[in-house]
């Protein structure tokens, strides 16, 4: 495997912010089938604390705590929703409502183990979404998570009947090619089949704004990441 290179958005004595690549576990499995990024800060600091996590598949800003005192700080800030979390993604559609929030309550489904369904058995789960930019068959959404349920952003946009591009559990799953978007499409005469556009979820973690244990304003960011930049690009030239 090559050596995954450590983003680093921003560090000081208490924590790291990284901008964690798409297919990069936040932290280990249970079967420790392949590397995570703890793994990796394990390996940088030696001691490093979880705070929260992004899906394998998201990208984007995730924080550890480097101190079992911050971890506490960050723990403490994390339950009390004192931290503001932006997203940004790719959705199938346009949805009408252009600006709104998403609450219905999440739930575990019944019998599919690690799927999450909107039900009112479910936990309050609440987002707000805006479109930022619309495009013939996708929208890019700015969402803002108010909780922190499994899977929220995924199963709101389902919900919401404008899932996330190539989600595979909510979604169809299927990659965004280039011949979909553009219409004079000629496949390249060194290439057997088209390459998708992007063949990941599309969701980033996108913004972190908090006020750290000296009062002072965190507020960190991290652009979109390339695939889904180019095919955004991709989409305005063949609107």
């Amino acid at each position: 495997m090559k050596k995954l290179l450590l983003d680093i958005v921003f560090e000081n004595n208490s924590f790291v912010a990284i901008n964690k690549p798409a297919g990069l576990l936040s932290i280990p499995d249970r079967e420790q089938s392949q590397l995570s990024l703890k793994d990796m800060l394990i390996e940088k600091y030696g001691t490093i604390f979880t705070v929260h996590r992004l899906d394998k598949d998201t990208s984007g800003l995730i924080i550890f705590a480097k101190t079992e005192e911050a971890h506490k700080f960050f723990s403490v800030l994390f339950e009390g929703r004192n931290i503001e979390k932006y997203y940004q993604g790719l959705v199938h559609g346009i949805p009408s409502v252009k600006k709104g929030t998403m609450d219905g309550p999440i739930a575990e489904h019944g019998v599919q183990k690690g799927f999450y369904i909107v039900h009112q058995r479910g936990k309050p789960s609440v987002t707000d979404y805006e479109v930022i930019k619309e495009h013939k068959n996708f929208s890019l959404l700015q969402f803002q998570l108010h909780t922190g349920r499994t899977h929220q952003i995924r199963v709101h946009c389902k919900n919401l009947g404008h899932p996330l591009a190539c989600d595979e559990s909510y979604g169809d799953g299927k990659p965004v090619l280039l011949s979909s978007i553009k219409k004079k499409f000629k496949l390249s005469q060194h290439d057997d089949e088209e390459r998708p556009m992007l063949n990941r979820l599309a969701l980033h973690s996108y913004r972190l704004k908090f006020t750290d244990a000296d009062g002072k304003v965190i507020d960190l960011e991290a652009e979109l990441p390339k695939d889904i930049r180019a095919l955004l690009n991709q989409l305005q030239k063949n609107r």
